[in-house]
């Protein structure tokens, strides 16, 4: 089953989780992983199963750059705040440069999301 990977700093959770349930019939179709407050927060929520890596700072998105190099991700949902520093900016370049490489599907915002979620086929 193709995985989708779901990030979202924290002024965005809520977004990526109304986004996620609007789309619930869509995302049921697809192994879900998700850094872990995210990922807590999703499968509580729209009650889908999702797989949590480390939190984003402690080292959550290099896991899930790390599961895209070795292609068990079709795309990432990966809504940023790019109004608030970081301080593990670093690893959220790595993720973006790992799909770019890759050349896997990267939503960082909802209008890019709604196009690959329109795109993907379980």
């Amino acid at each position: 089953m193709k995985q989708l990977a779901l990030i979202a700093h924290d002024e965005k959770k809520a977004a990526l989780i109304a986004f996620v349930q609007r789309n619930r019939d869509k995302f049921a179709q697809f192994g879900l992983v998700a850094t872990n407050t995210t990922g807590t927060e999703l499968a509580s929520l729209t009650g889908l199963p999702v797989k949590r890596m480390l939190s984003g700072p402690l080292g959550g998105d290099l896991q899930i750059g790390a599961m895209i190099a070795v292609g068990e991700i079709a795309a990432v949902f990966f809504l940023r705040d790019p109004l608030t520093a970081h301080p593990h900016e670093p690893d959220i370049s790595a993720l973006l440069k790992v799909c770019d490489t890759h050349n896997v599907p990267l939503a960082t915002n909802l209008a890019t999301a709604d196009m690959i979620l329109e795109q993907l086929k379980a």
